[in-house]
Order: structure tokens, then sequence, then C-alpha cells
């Protein structure tokens, strides 16, 4: 069986009732069933979510020593976290999939949400599709990523 890890940056913990005009009222128990619901057979969709820095950084160091492909959605952290940035770094250096995520378009909102210090080293980005932004990612890893049996 294969693990991907779904890591969710600060206020994603608010889903569903934090500005839903711009992220959608479903809240973050949705988005982890219906991730569950379009994972492929024999993969399994570990989402997690923290307001704080340090933790976020340690699930991407988790994901280098166990070669576990990730789905990070840095939130506020995209724009100014270096230290995120050079942990998400780890991951791709190491092989290992790295996709970002953003539930709205981070260049049709504020001009300082325009910068992500983290997509330049990430594997992909794919932003602005709200819950199917998590899905293309999940589609994309399950495709072109081996399996672990």
């Amino acid at each position: 069986m294969s693990t991907v890890l779904v890591l969710n940056g600060p206020n994603l913990g608010r889903l569903g009732s934090r500005e839903p005009d711009v992220y959608g009222s479903a809240d973050l128990d949705q988005l982890r069933s219906t991730l569950a619901q379009a994972a492929p057979a024999g993969m399994t969709v570990d989402v997690r979510q923290t307001d704080d820095e340090a933790e976020l950084i340690h699930w991407l160091y988790e994901a280098v020593d166990e070669r576990i492909p990730v789905i990070l959605n840095p939130a506020a952290f995209t724009h100014y976290s270096y230290a995120l940035r050079d942990a998400a770094a780890l991951v791709t250096k190491a092989g290992v999939t790295l996709v970002e995520v953003h539930l709205s378009n981070p260049h049709a909102r504020e001009t300082f949400r325009h910068t992500s210090v983290v997509s330049a080293v990430a594997t992909g980005v794919i932003a602005g599709f709200g819950f199917d932004s998590y899905r293309l990612a999940l589609d994309f890893i399950a495709r072109s990523v081996p399996r672990v049996s």
C-alpha cells in the first residue's frame, strides 16, 4: 500500500467558516473524505493540518525519510517561509514528488499573494480549483509515482 501526505498550513483548519466566498463552504473533514474516495485502490491519503510552521517542516522531513509523496498547501507560509521552502526542497531533491496546491488562484487575489517561495522547488503547482486542486494533484501522483507494495 502507498501513502500520500496531504499537508495543510495555517488557517486551513477553519475551512468551511473562513471566507467561504474564497475557500468554499466545505471543511477539512470533507476534504479528507473527498480525497479518500478519489484515491485509487491501495493508496492511503493522510490529510494533516497545522498552524505551526515547525510541525509542517517536520512532516516534510518525514516525507523525505519515508519517501512519501506530498500534496502541500502552505497557505500563508507560501509567501514568506524560507524555512518551509528549504524543507520542501529537501523533498524534491530526494526525488520525492511534492505538488504545491491552493484552493484559490493566488494570482487573482491581492498582490502580496502573487509570490510563492515554495513554487520554485515544488514538482508542480495547481491552484484555483478548490478541492479539485487537491484531486488533480492526487491524480498526478497516482499516475506518476511508483507504488510501494
